[in-house]
């Protein structure tokens, strides 16, 4: 049985490298991986799936209706927070019908407990979209009557345990204790104690206030994530995935390490559309690894690689994922300002993860595939230039026409329309239930941990707690700005190991972002800081979910492919400081200047990526033993400092340049010598 042919990899059989058994297809291994990823969930009956897809197509009604003012409902406009409301009420009662109480049981029936859950929480929503007007006339989150808090109370625990069931016992617990911290604010000592309220206020606050409940992250979704999330979904059911992984096998499956390189470039392209790093390690890894460890490289580095190209897809415009839509909602900008400041350091990031296996292929002396073996890039372009289309569309309208609300709605429906006309790719009516299934998953479980992380805002800004924690924070790091980063990136670390991103962004957004804004770092900076190291315990361990996942694929020690990822994804952990300090890698600086401190940084990154490989294009291996470290140690010093921004270690950016050159100079001339030595040694022998 031969690799994928030419004409149509999407629909060969693969034979894997180490054992020889026939492995499935392209499009098999996507669609298996898909099943995986719904483990998780409930598998429902046909009648609760037919109800699940109403509840879906209903709640995209809903969304097209507000978002482009279509006034459907005749004689009536819906305000923003009925709006809300409904939305809540639509979705987050499947959260007790889709999600088990218990995770990782299985269960086809829904038990009665849940039916009851997911009824009472739906009647308390109903309950307030009727009161939707005299909440906001009549103030009702500081003075509701008894009827108000009554309902308040009974939703606050069925929010709690939504959290729980989508996010984890963590989102549980970091919901509830600050939901909770107004009632016992006072009994705090200072600087943590803040200005207390009763059990009752709070409880009407939390859910009739425009800053919980209904606050940014639940606002980001219904108001902006809608359409993004419907034209994620459509891409992965019309084969997409199949088609961008076959554009990266035509690209650079023949170069040297080309199995990874494309592991770079499919993972990109899957998770800038998909924003989950899960399922894009499922996706495109189920393919890549398998491919990578034929070509020559280890387990531990083939799932190493898949997980840090993974991990920069939920980073790369133009859709990033949730966190960015709540970030720009959190910025009062438009998401397109979000993904054009995103665009050169995720390019930086995945400039020095592609150079980084040039070098460890160029060392290893790894070749590319047979072109026979790869297909080709004009057949793959005509089966699928619609996708092309439709990403076309969207960046127009993203970026030219600013209307980030009704952009994705258009690319999808140009999507699925052309779609029809694919006579490989065709959606029949079975992909389309299973279409608007997928959306309806995506849409419950965010609605089910966006809108308890809701009241963590709501409990400390009820307090007055967001800016007295501004101020304690400025005061303990001394007004260093260093030093307020440094805290804020190990707590975005540790938040990352246990909360989604985006739960992650929201809880420091709110506590540690105004006094890092307050130190005079620019707005946008601070926050996608925040989001890139909330990112990055994706691949560094001890949970390290992205390598995890990646290292079950390759067959692979979990700890080693995870030390492996933060090797390969280095320059992960340097960016963040690189953007924070010079706007212009945010692209918010004049074109010239914009220029040179990308240029520099493009430099820094490839000297940086030459010293952990210990391979240079043009120079050859860098050189062992203590002389060759040493010198490697220089490279990569010089590399950092290229790349820094101007003021690192109170030099300005020419001084910088020089001190790099130098650095990298002497490093370059070490190495020689080390190399030279070694030579001599081994002749002698």
């Amino acid at each position: 049985m031969s690799t994928p042919v030419k004409s149509s990899p999407a629909d060969a059989p693969r034979i894997d490298p180490d054992t020889g058994q026939i492995l499935p297809s392209v499009a098999e291994t996507l669609e298996m991986a898909g099943e995986e990823e719904l483990r998780r969930y409930r598998k429902i009956g046909p009648v609760w799936t037919r109800m699940f897809q109403a509840v879906a197509i209903v709640a995209t009604f809903l969304a097209i209706n507000q978002m482009f003012n279509l006034g459907l409902f005749v004689d009536y406009v819906l305000i923003d927070n009925r709006y809300l409301y409904m939305i809540a009420a639509i979705l987050l009662p499947f959260v007790f019908i889709v999600f088990p109480l218990r995770e990782n049981r299985s269960e086809d029936r829904v038990p009665w407990y849940d039916i009851a859950a997911a009824v009472v929480t739906f009647l308390l929503l109903c309950y307030f979209v009727y009161f939707a007007d005299r909440i906001l006339e009549e103030a009702w989150e500081y003075r509701a009557p008894t009827h108000a808090i009554v309902a308040s109370v009974l939703l606050w625990p069925l929010l709690l345990e939504a959290g729980r069931r989508t996010g984890g016992p963590v989102v549980f617990w970091m919901a509830l204790i600050p939901s909770l911290y107004p009632v016992f604010a006072h009994l705090i000592p200072d600087p943590l104690g803040g200005v207390n309220q009763d059990f009752w206020t709070t409880a009407g606050f939390h859910m009739m206030s425009v800053e919980s409940l209904l606050g940014p992250p639940f606002q980001a979704l219904a108001l902006l994530v809608f359409g993004f999330l419907i034209f994620g979904v459509a891409m992965q059911y019309t084969g997409a995935g199949v088609f961008f992984i076959n554009i990266a096998f035509a690209l650079l499956g023949h170069v040297r390490g080309g199995s990874a390189k494309v592991a770079i470039f499919a993972s990109a392209l899957f998770g800038s559309m998909s924003g989950s790093v899960a399922s894009n390690v499922l996706t495109t890894g189920s393919m890549t690894i398998p491919a990578m460890k034929k070509a020559g490289f280890a387990p531990t580095h083939a799932a190493a690689i898949e997980a840090c190209a993974s991990t920069g897809g939920a980073l790369m415009p133009p859709v990033m994922g949730a966190t960015a839509f709540v970030m720009a909602s959190f910025l009062g900008v438009s998401y397109a300002e979000v993904a054009i400041a995103a665009a050169l350091p995720s390019i930086l990031y995945y400039l020095g993860l592609f150079m980084q296996i040039d070098a460890y292929a160029a060392k290893h002396k790894l070749t590319g595939m047979k072109r026979s073996e790869l297909p080709g890039l004009w057949q793959t372009l005509k089966d699928g230039w619609y996708y092309c289309a439709a990403f076309g569309v969207l960046l127009w309208m993203l970026l030219f026409l600013q209307r980030e609300q009704t952009a994705p709605f258009y690319a999808t429906l140009i999507l699925l329309v052309i779609n029809q006309f694919s006579s490989k790719y065709r959606m029949n009516a079975a992909g389309f239930g299973k279409f608007v299934y997928g959306c309806g998953l995506l849409f419950v479980e965010l609605a089910g941990f966006l809108a308890p992380i809701g009241l963590v805002i709501g409990g400390l800004t009820v307090t007055g707690m967001v800016g007295t924690l501004t101020n304690d924070l400025v005061f303990i790091a001394g007004g260093s700005t260093l030093l307020l980063l440094i805290m804020g990136a190990i707590t975005s670390f540790i938040l990352g190991l246990g909360l989604t991103t985006t739960a992650c962004y929201i809880f420091l957004a709110v506590i540690l972002a105004p006094a890092l804004e307050k130190a005079g770092l620019d707005r946008m900076a601070v926050h996608m800081f925040l989001l890139y190291w909330g990112t990055i315990s994706f691949i560094t361990p001890p949970v390290a979910i992205a390598s995890t996942i990646a290292a079950g694929l390759a067959q692979a020690p979990q700890w080693r492919s995870g030390i492996e990822s933060m090797k390969f994804g280095v320059i992960l952990y340097f960016v963040p400081f690189f953007f924070i300090y010079n706007s212009a890698l945010m692209l918010n600086a004049p074109l010239d200047e914009i220029i040179l401190v990308a240029t520099t940084a493009v430099i820094g990154v490839l000297f940086i990526a030459a010293a952990l490989q210990d391979y240079l294009i043009g120079f050859g291996t860098l050189g062992s033993g203590p002389l060759g470290i040493f010198g490697r140690a220089l490279v990569m010093l010089g590399g950092v400092a290229m790349a820094a921004p101007p003021g690192t270690g109170g030099l300005g950016f020419y001084q910088l340049t020089v001190a790099s050159f130098v650095a990298m100079a002497c490093g370059l001339g070490v190495c020689w010598l080390a190399r030279r030595s070694a030579a001599l040694r081994v002749s002698n022998v």
